[in-house]
């Protein structure tokens, strides 16, 4: 097989899942207008959610370019790390107001540490992170509204509300801080 039909081959092969978000990209760059704003969300509001791949977040809240910052993980913990993304959202980006979204189906209920030891076991280092895993979505909500309303970095806990999306319906159920 010579050189150039070894290149043709490659060429003819189907694009990997980041080949076919790097042409989207391409698509998306050649009609994209610069919408001329800066980094601070119009509705002054910080969103801190799940990763899961079903929440259309932005849609499910009415939100559109712009409007609020997002800070997404698995389960939508807060971490050292999210309580750093919300004091930079806050103190330089002039975010008032955080919104918690878990939701129903979550991957990380009823996960456990044992996660970390098979990891550890696995591939011989100790994660340096916590699984965060729960059993109750509504309590894993109460835990994380207190831990940003606690926090001694964050000036602006007056506003801190937590929910549950259920992503069968596309509700979101709204958790208070009381039991």
């Amino acid at each position: 097989m010579s050189p150039a039909s070894a290149t043709d081959e490659v060429e003819a092969a189907p694009p990997t899942s980041i080949g076919r978000l790097v042409e989207a990209n391409a698509r998306y760059a050649a009609a994209f207008e610069d919408p001329g704003m800066d980094a601070r969300p119009v509705r002054e509001v910080a969103v801190v959610a799940c990763m899961d791949a079903r929440i259309d977040l932005h849609a499910a809240l009415g939100l559109a370019l712009g409007d609020c910052h997002t800070i997404r993980n698995a389960g939508g913990v807060v971490t050292d790390d999210t309580i750093r993304s919300l004091t930079i959202s806050q103190r330089a980006l002039g975010t008032r107001s955080v919104v918690l979204v878990h939701h129903t189906g979550c991957g990380l209920q009823g996960l456990t540490d044992d996660f970390r030891h098979e990891l550890e076991r696995e591939v011989g280092q100790r994660p340096s992170w916590a699984v965060e895993g729960f059993k109750d979505v509504d309590q894993d909500v109460r835990q994380s509204l207190q831990k940003v309303r606690t926090s001694p970095f964050l000036l602006h806990v007056d506003d801190v509300r937590g929910f549950v999306f259920d992503v069968r319906t596309g509700w979101l159920r709204e958790v208070t801080a009381g039991a």
